[in-house]
């Protein structure tokens, strides 16, 4: 018995169960048998798969591992730590206290949110949600504006859109300038749009007023208090810092091995060519070509994957990069499931988050259409020495490299939101003067 034959089998027997379920059960009752029911299915279909499919499995399982050893493990474990560090050592409210006049109004998020989009828009997924998570659960900000938070902060990495999408994909270090673009304002807007979100919320903390004089004396008192509070000994911090992790990491990398499993059984099911139909019934009469269906219906589970099979499709370029954006947007499956993971601590919400990365593929497909045109022949003097120099670090765009830059980029938008703040407040002071 194949393996799709063997699924619908056990997808129709749950549903004569559900539905006996619900005859016989109150509505409360009949909800949580019917989610344990659809959980339990899902399961023993996986397990069906895997059973029936060893060698698909144990494919997919190699290409996860490596991919989250060779570069997530190696290129994320740095600033994981870092965060960690900065958090136990007190950055994070100083930093708030700085930022709070700035972020509260564009955002309506605290100031120590600009930490986490420093450190999300320089690292990748899904680092923003781990430190949204751990803002959460120090009450350093509500529930409402940790779902703001998480909805626009986490992001594809720099490194990743500039040199794997655009160099190691596409071989046009021009396109840099479109993809990581587009992918960074349309995150913004969503920003933007998302301090709305909310805006009754009944939880509260204590706001206060930040005259100029003031805003540094809080930033500085902050900081100290931090360092008071923290009465663990240096090497103990920086143990479990290294501990919390390499934890975090091992979670990431089973999110990623399953997935990759995942995306081999539903291959062989036929699911990602029924997928693609759907796709292409909603995509095709907006101009896109049907060559990218398959690409993208792969994306929505794993955008690496889909990324690359959109880069070898023969559809227009503009398609090309639409629909790469919209696969960076989106982040697939694995990575909400890793997000999920990383505040199920919490009480954050995930269906916020959900709506905003469905949101986020929209505008950022929209954004690299409008700039497609006047970006690439003005970027292609810029970013070909820039890129070049880049890959000249290991005669490819390697892991240190990138870690160089990335550490570079923490500390330059750290370094700019500081000055933009300080810059904000003596204008403002001008203002009350005048």
């Amino acid at each position: 018995m194949s393996f799709p034959t063997l699924a619908i089998i056990i997808s129709l027997l749950s549903a004569l169960f559900i539905l006996l379920s619900v005859r016989h059960s109150g509505p409360k009752k009949a909800s949580g048998t019917i989610s344990g029911l659809f959980w339990t299915t899902c399961a023993v279909t996986f397990a069906a798969g895997m059973v029936s499919h060893p060698a698909e499995v144990f494919a997919g399982a190699t290409m996860g591992l490596k991919t989250w050893w060779n570069i997530v493990f190696p290129s994320l474990l740095p600033f994981f730590i870092v965060s960690e560090l900065l958090m136990n050592f007190g950055l994070v409210s100083f930093i708030g206290a700085l930022m709070e006049p700035l972020m509260r109004p564009l955002f309506n998020v605290p100031g120590c949110g600009s930490f986490v989009m420093c450190i999300g828009y320089t690292s990748g997924y899904p680092i923003g949600a781990m430190v949204t998570a751990r803002l959460r659960s120090q009450n350093l900000c509500t529930r409402i504006e940790a779902e703001r938070l998480i909805s626009f902060t986490n992001n594809s990495s720099p490194l990743f859109m500039m040199v794997a999408v655009s160099v190691g994909m596409f071989g046009r270090p021009e396109l840099a300038v479109v993809i990581a673009g587009s992918h960074y304002l349309s995150n913004l807007t969503l920003g933007f749009l998302m301090r709305f979100y909310g805006r009754h919320d009944s939880e509260t903390l204590p706001v206060r007023g930040y005259p100029f004089g003031s805003v540094f004396r809080r930033a500085l008192s902050e900081l100290e208090a931090a360092w008071e509070k923290e009465n663990r000994p240096l090497g103990r911090i920086i143990n479990d810092s290294v501990k919390n992790s390499v934890n975090s990491l091992l979670v990431i990398g089973g999110f990623i091995i399953l997935f990759a499993v995942i995306i081999k059984l539903i291959t062989v099911a036929g699911f990602i060519d029924r997928a693609a139909a759907g796709l292409g019934a909603l995509l095709c009469p907006l101009g896109f070509s049907p060559e990218i269906m398959p690409a993208l219906a792969s994306g929505f589970f794993e955008m690496t994957i889909g990324s690359k099979m959109v880069s070898e499709t023969t559809a227009p370029l503009i398609q090309q990069v639409a629909a790469i954006e919209m696969l960076l947007a989106w982040s697939g499956l694995s990575v909400i499931a890793q997000v999920a993971g990383m505040i199920s601590e919490t009480d954050i919400r995930m269906l916020p988050f959900v709506l905003a990365r469905l949101a986020h593929a929209v505008l950022a497909a929209l954004y690299a259409v409008f700039l497609f045109g006047p970006a690439i022949p003005r970027a292609e003097g810029l970013m070909v020495p820039a890129t070049a120099a880049l890959e000249k670090m290991g005669g490819s765009p390697s892991i240190l490299g990138g870690l160089a830059v990335s550490g570079v980029l923490l500390l330059l938008a750290i370094t700019s939101l500081i000055i933009i703040s300080s810059l904000y407040l003596v204008l403002r002071k001008v203002r009350l003067y005048l």
